[in-house]
This record gives C-alpha cells, sequence and structure tokens, in this order.
C-alpha cells in the first residue's frame, strides 16, 4: 500500500514534468520577433542585424523562411499517394550590391547533418545557388 508521503512525492514529480519548457532537438529555444517565429535566439538576432543593414541600405529585399523547391513530387509505383515534393527553407533571402544571397543560420552540430548536407548539395545542383552559413 502506498503512503501518504509517497502520493505526494509521486504527484510532485509529475507536476514538475508537467511544467517542464520544452527544448528544441537541438537544444534551441524559439522566439517570436516582430510578430515572426524564429527557431533560435541565433536566428532572431540574425534578423535583427539583417533588418538594420536593409534600413541603411545595404541589402535589399529582404524575405524570411523561402521555399526553394529541390525535387518535385513523385508517385511511386507501389504506393496510392504522391509523395510531396522535396523543399529547402532558408532562413533569410536577400540581395546585397545585387546578388542574390541566400543564408542559413546554423550551429556546428546542424551544420555537418546528413539531411543538411544533401539539401545544401541539392541547392548547388538545382539552382545553382550557394548557401551562405552563419
Amino acid at each position: 500500500m502506498t503512503t501518504f508521503k509517497e502520493a505526494q512525492r509521486a504527484n510532485s514529480k509529475y507536476a514538475r514534468w508537467g511544467h517542464r519548457a520544452s527544448k528544441g532537438k537541438y537544444q534551441n529555444h524559439r522566439i517570436e520577433l516582430d510578430g515572426l517565429k524564429f527557431d533560435s535566439k541565433k536566428e532572431a538576432q540574425r534578423y535583427k542585424v539583417l533588418k538594420l543593414m536593409e534600413k541603411d541600405g545595404l541589402i535589399e529585399q529582404l524575405k524570411c523562411q523561402v521555399a526553394f523547391v529541390l525535387a518535385e513530387g513523385v508517385r511511386f509505383a507501389n504506393e496510392d499517394r504522391q509523395k510531396p515534393a522535396l523543399r529547402y527553407f532558408a532562413d533569410f533571402v536577400y540581395t546585397q550590391n545585387g546578388i542574390y544571397i541566400v543564408e542559413d543560420v546554423k550551429s556546428k552540430t546542424t551544420r555537418s547533418l546528413p539531411e543538411y548536407r544533401i539539401k545544401k548539395h541539392l541547392m548547388m545542383s538545382v539552382h545553382g545557388i550557394e548557401i551562405t552559413e552563419v
């Protein structure tokens, strides 16, 4: 039989779990700034810098979370549904001195992930665009 003290301890343990703030897969904290949602503090900070650069006229046409299609959707013979297109979402896109720049905020860990490296490779081979990593 469970004692009152054991039940109290168990309840407090589960209560703590319920209120614990969720962290991202790579220990990042999601941030909202100017009505936009960013995956990390580092990405939000970069947005602030780019907004100031745009205001000062150093860059133009700043856009966030721009989608690029890397491969069209396909339907395999043995499957009922069509697979969706493979997309890469760039953190920031802008022009600087007439040059189109695609920028992604990455940590050392996420920079070396196979999924990201494949998408980076496809961006260059499909669109001829090199991703600038910050």
